[in-house]
């Protein structure tokens, strides 16, 4: 026997991998060296629940998870090192990431998830222009971006939609390409989308009187004033920018004839203790408790509301659903399989926040 054959070779070691399946995920950070102190897992689900904690194991560390309610999952590994240094990364196994307002996420899909189809649409991109709009009461300039679909000339009279944290929500939602795609397709009526920056978001997000009276006198006067729009005014923002559009179209009656609410930030004090911390958060349990206490409105409005089944703030959008409906509201709420994140809000603008405008625009569409 040649001297050779009598050699063992080594196997590679199998990967150690992040796996999921129909019933769950078995999640794995290698670190063969064992350099962590401790692993937890982030998932970007309910915040009001600590990390849950990561086994060691020979390759590393791992924990499996049963499904939540969701068709995808964002999620980071919380390592802390013997030294007391402590960071956020991503799962060096699963090359897939998602954008967020706060750095790359790791994504996992679950088998049946797609995409929107119009992502994979190129309808005229329409043209922009900007504006930057002052207020009194407000400590901030609202920084505005207004979009109009191809070949509509600045007097031409279009339905607005107006976006809370606009720019944010395109960067991360791709809403102006929404926007194009359904007027090409003419799902919906031309019309202009104002891409709203938020200024001093917590400040002017959390039931603000002064934010209110600032849409209502100045922002619109001012965007009325770049180009041509009609009476038809959607407003539509998501977490605190959906509480926003809800109490200045509360506070400022006729501001709009409809409202896109997602994952509304409608914060009650017997669901959301984890949150009286936040600096908005008596301004907005007050304007939730007034709202419970209102008489039926007048001039009804027509609402979509949406919200993640994986999200903390399910349960006071439920609740804040059955308000609206009590006031008269034309009300509807969507529960969908993701969570409080930008890819699960514009997941849901098709066909959600298409059927409101449709609905809200059929009378008033004009000009063109």
């Amino acid at each position: 026997m040649a001297s050779g054959a009598s050699r063992r070779t080594k196997a590679p070691a199998p990967p150690f991998l992040t796996t999921l399946s129909e019933d769950g995920i078995l999640f794995r950070m290698p670190d063969r060296t064992h350099e962590a102190q401790d692993v937890r897992l982030w998932l970007d689900l309910r915040h009001d629940r600590e990390p849950a904690a990561m086994n060691r194991v020979a390759a590393g560390w791992e924990l499996d998870v049963a499904r939540p309610p969701v068709q995808r999952l964002e999620y980071l590994y919380v390592v802390r090192f013997a030294d007391g240094a402590e960071v956020m990364v991503c799962d060096s196994s699963n090359p897939q990431r998602t954008p967020t307002a706060f750095g790359d996420h790791s994504v996992l899909e679950f088998p049946g998830y797609r995409a929107p189809g119009w992502l994979d649409e190129t309808p005229p991109p329409g043209s922009c222009s900007e504006l930057v709009v002052r207020a009194r009461g407000l400590r901030e300039p609202l920084a505005v971006t207004i979009w109009s679909p191809d070949r509509a000339g600045r007097r031409a009279e279009l339905p607005l939609l107006l976006l809370h944290d606009g720019s944010e929500f395109d960067r991360l939602g791709a809403v102006t390409r929404f926007a194009a795609a359904m007027v090409a397709a003419k799902r919906l009526p031309p019309f202009r989308l104002a891409l709203v920056g938020p200024g001093d978001r917590n400040e002017s997000y959390s039931a603000s009187l002064d934010y209110a009276r600032a849409v209502k006198h100045v922002l619109l006067p001012a965007i009325r004033n770049a180009v041509s729009i009609s009476e038809s005014v959607a407003i539509a923002g998501v977490s605190l920018g959906a509480l926003a559009a809800l109490h200045a179209a509360s506070t400022e009656p006729g501001i709009a004839n409809a409202l896109f609410l997602q994952s509304g930030s409608f914060f009650r004090r017997d669901l959301d203790a984890q949150e009286t911390s936040f600096v908005g958060f008596s301004a907005i349990t007050a304007f939730v408790e007034q709202l419970e206490a209102a008489v039926p409105v007048g001039e009804p409005l027509d609402i979509a509301m949406t919200a993640g089944l994986g999200e903390e703030n399910l349960a006071n959008n439920r609740v804040m659903a059955e308000t609206l409906a009590a006031l008269g509201h034309r009300i509807t709420l969507t529960e969908v399989p993701d969570a409080h994140t930008y890819v699960g809000w514009r997941d849901a603008l098709d066909p959600h926040l298409v059927d409101l405008l449709a609905q809200a625009w059929e009378p008033r569409a004009g000009g063109g």
